[in-house]
């Protein structure tokens, strides 16, 4: 589920991370500490954290510190959608070695119950 990439950074960096390439130990590091921080992210609706809920479908990072989240609430129109992406956003740039954080709301797949962790 947590995949780490590196960025081509072409002439003109547009911020998009090009096609996997192997995974940096400290970029890899850095996603392990984001998603740590990322289970102080509740959901204000159901009292869980975002990762346990399986919310959180991408995280990916480069060793220079940009950072690309793919997320999802539990409903398409949830109340808490704002809350949530602001909260996965500051909580991922309070991250040491964080320089950029982009958070990306999407509805597919659909969540479903089964996507929560034990």
């Amino acid at each position: 589920k947590f995949r780490c990439q590196r960025r081509i950074l072409p002439h003109h960096d547009t911020g998009r991370f090009e096609g996997p390439l192997a995974m940096s130990s400290k970029a890899a590091t850095l996603v392990e500490r984001i998603r740590t921080r990322l289970k102080d992210v509740i959901d204000p609706e159901l009292g869980r954290d975002v990762v346990s809920l399986g919310l959180i479908y991408e995280v990916d990072a480069t060793d220079a510190g940009v950072v690309h989240i793919s997320m999802t609430t539990t409903t398409i129109g949830c109340p808490a959608a704002v809350f949530l992406v602001g909260a996965v956003r500051f909580a991922t740039a309070s991250v040491t070695d964080v320089k950029h954080v982009e958070v990306h709301l999407t509805h597919e797949p659909r969540w479903t119950p089964e996507m929560m962790s034990v």
